[in-house]
């Protein structure tokens, strides 16, 4: 197993980082997640059950308290679970409490203690990578008011400079006004000066033809398939088992994640290319769990599971129980109080 972070202590400076971040209520009354999850079933909203139910723990909360300044690593690789108690990934960045998939959110996510964050990357119509989850950049930017006759406004239909004009804070609340829709390239920087690690979902891949090939160039032009950032630090995912396949053939020492809840009679098929299984927490069970754990992934090591979008306390301990590696959370200091709590 790998070693898992342990949370540094807050200090005097606690008082500061909380000024310097700013409060904000989570995101579960600003805007929901588009998608759909393994057998269509709804992408999870922040802060909100996954079929758009009742908010959870996270939705009354303020922004927890923080650490003071970025998060110091030790040793160990990408997952795992660590005395029993599953990884936390911060979806989106801490994105209950800061807009998705922007600088602001990872960074939150840092101060929380949470050195794991999850990214979306899509691709313009000039070849940049951007970081933003949704097919259109309707929902989390002003792109509707700054090109208002360019509908559905697809991030493949608009350039990077352009897309660099977005805001794409103020639909969170108006402290994050004039955050951007990050490049790759400031998004990988970012989460290295924040000593954080990455686990990165290549999106819609049938819409971007060779993005597995672009997404790899820019890990490798940024510095992070390099042994140690391989190794420790970077995991990439997706819903498309063609897109790990050619990730993994292009570069099979990177850990790879396949999103979804193949049947345990498929599961030996994915091995050959995945080293963890990422399925949606409504579509798994203690048995099926144990079948995951008990093939050897692509890299000869025991596969893992990392369980989304868990942001409830009872949901964690549940998957917890089943012994899950991983969670990934709109809200990790809700998921962290419920497990250290239990």
């Amino acid at each position: 197993m790998y070693l898992r972070p342990v949370a540094a202590v807050a200090t005097a400076l606690l008082g500061l980082a909380l000024a310097l971040a700013g409060g904000t209520a989570p995101a579960s009354s600003r805007g929901t997640a588009a998608g759909t999850g393994p057998a269509g079933a709804p992408a999870a909203r922040p802060a909100a059950g996954p079929a758009g139910g009742p908010a959870t723990g996270a939705a009354a909360r303020a922004v927890p308290a923080l650490l003071p300044g970025p998060v110091r690593l030790q040793a160990g690789g990408p997952a795992g679970l660590q005395g029993g108690v599953p990884v936390l990934y911060a979806h989106r960045g801490a994105s209950a409490y800061a807009p998705e998939n922007t600088l602001a959110a990872i960074d939150l996510a840092g101060r929380m203690g949470v050195d794991w964050v999850e990214n979306d990357v899509q691709r313009t119509k000039d070849g940049e990578l951007v970081v933003i989850h949704d097919e259109s950049l309707a929902r989390t930017t002003d792109v509707e008011v700054l090109f208002p006759d360019r509908s559905p406004w697809r991030v493949q239909d608009f350039t990077a400079e352009e897309i660099a004009r977005l805001d794409a804070g103020s639909w969170f609340g108006p402290e994050y006004a004039g955050a951007r829709v990050p490049t790759l390239h400031d998004y990988l920087d970012r989460v290295r000066h924040n000593r954080q690690r990455l686990l990165l979902e290549i999106k819609k891949p049938e819409l971007y033809p060779g993005i597995e090939e672009d997404t790899l160039r820019v890990l490798d032009e940024a510095g992070w398939l390099d042994e140690r950032h391989v190794e420790e630090l970077l995991v990439v995912q997706s819903f498309s088992a063609d897109c790990l396949r050619t990730v993994h053939r292009l570069r099979p020492d990177v850990v790879t994640g396949f999103l979804g809840t193949p049947a345990v009679t498929d599961l030996a098929g994915y091995s050959e290319f995945a080293d963890r299984i990422n399925p949606w927490h409504t579509t798994i069970s203690a048995d099926w769990v144990s079948a995951v754990h008990g093939l050897l992934g692509a890299h000869g090591r025991p596969m893992e599971i990392d369980t989304w979008i868990v942001d409830a306390p009872d949901v964690a301990r549940k998957v917890r129980d089943m012994g899950v590696d991983g969670i990934i959370t709109n809200a990790p200091d809700v998921v962290r109080d419920a497990l250290e709590g239990a």
